[in-house]
């Protein structure tokens, strides 16, 4: 896989810190994201926290996903725009979770998913027609249905509160990659202007959601 190598580093680094969390909980609660922390003034838990997971199925799973749609990115943009999207989603994400839950100090979260999920929404718009294959749909479904759908399931997420899922990382990563991938080629606006539409649609319910305080 030609122009790899940030990737390859990335979940490099990224399995051995979790390694190191998974076996020194000292270092695991100094590094998490954690609100009263962070707004304590321990900001570099907005980024380091991504390098942390739960277990390692979390890890196996992020990093796979990782691994499937970066190549998409990569080849239309590089590493340096790749690591971009990456860490600039990863900061989205921890920005909108610490936006939506600003007043709960004990708010804590890991994992690299709101980065993920960025370069999963980059690829899908660069890319939106392209096939996804989930493990309890036996047909493919276009990358673009697919973006939609999960950005509707995590505003489900974050309005029922019924599980320990990130859902408000997810989504701000989602953003993240949207936003930066259109700033580094904006002519996909006017290419795919529908596609470019419709996968912002959840997002602007999200809002109007928060702002009529029912999220």
């Amino acid at each position: 896989m030609e122009n790899s190598f940030f990737l390859f580093l990335i979940i490099g680094v990224t399995a051995v810190i979790s390694f190191k969390g998974f076996n020194d909980f000292v270092f695991f609660r100094k590094y998490e994201f954690h609100v009263g922390s962070i707004r304590a003034g321990e900001q570099i838990r907005m980024i380091s926290s991504g390098f942390l997971h739960a277990d390692i199925s979390h890890l196996v799973f992020n990093m796979l996903s990782l691994y499937f749609f970066a190549p998409v990115v990569l080849q239309n943009f590089g590493n340096w725009n790749f690591l971009v999207i990456y860490f600039g989603s990863l900061l989205f994400g921890s920005m909108l979770t610490l936006l939506f839950h600003k007043d709960d100090y004990n708010y804590r979260a890991i994992g690299a998913s709101g980065a993920v999920t960025g370069i999963i929404y980059a690829a899908i718009l660069l890319n939106p027609f392209m096939s996804i294959f989930l493990f309890f749909i036996p047909i493919p479904i276009p990358a673009y249905l697919f973006g939609i759908g999960y950005l509707f399931y995590s505003i489900y997420g974050m309005k029922a509160k019924n599980d320990n899922i990130g859902h408000t990382a997810h989504f701000g990563g989602a953003i993240g990659g949207y936003v930066l991938t259109l700033l580094k080629d904006p002519v996909l606006i006017t290419e795919n202007t529908w596609i470019v539409i419709l996968l912002a649609l959840p997002i602007l319910i999200l809002f109007v959601l928060a702002k009529q305080g029912k999220i």
